[in-house]
């Protein structure tokens, strides 16, 4: 299965950007790869074998789809891998002088191009750079 990275680096103290990465609220704030999309609902169980989703709709309304999955280990401000449907994702969390660097690898689907996929998830990284550092003015 191939597997696709993202990454962005936050300026922005650790701590911050691990509370906005994981907390239901902040996540409504971020999660949606343009602007006509939002995310209506999520709930997390931030635990190994704890449970995820959330709920991305079209701001017209005319579509939507859930996101949920399992987490499968979570390390405090450094990492979180999780499982959904038969693919996997992990998300890692490292200092750098510039800001704190996020890295996304997951495994691509096969109905869309990885070009796609690519873009979508760096679209939604982006989106949560962008409301972190909005948020530390």
């Amino acid at each position: 299965m191939t597997r696709i990275v993202v990454e962005t680096t936050v300026a922005a103290p650790l701590a911050r950007v691990w509370h906005a990465y994981i907390t239901p609220a902040d996540i409504m704030q971020w999660n949606a790869a343009s602007d006509d999309w939002h995310t209506t609902a999520a709930q997390v169980d931030l635990r190994d074998g704890g449970t995820f989703s959330s709920r991305m709709e079209a701001k017209d309304g005319s579509m939507g789809f859930d996101f949920a999955g399992t987490y499968t280990k979570v390390v405090p401000q450094k990492h979180i891998g999780y499982a959904f449907g038969d693919r996997t994702a992990d998300v890692d969390f490292a200092e750098t002088p510039g800001g704190v660097k996020v890295t996304v690898s997951f495994d691509a689907e096969k109905e869309n191009p990885v070009d796609m996929q690519k873009g979508g998830w760096q679209a939604i990284l982006s989106n949560f750079k962008k409301y972190v550092e909005g948020a530390e003015a």
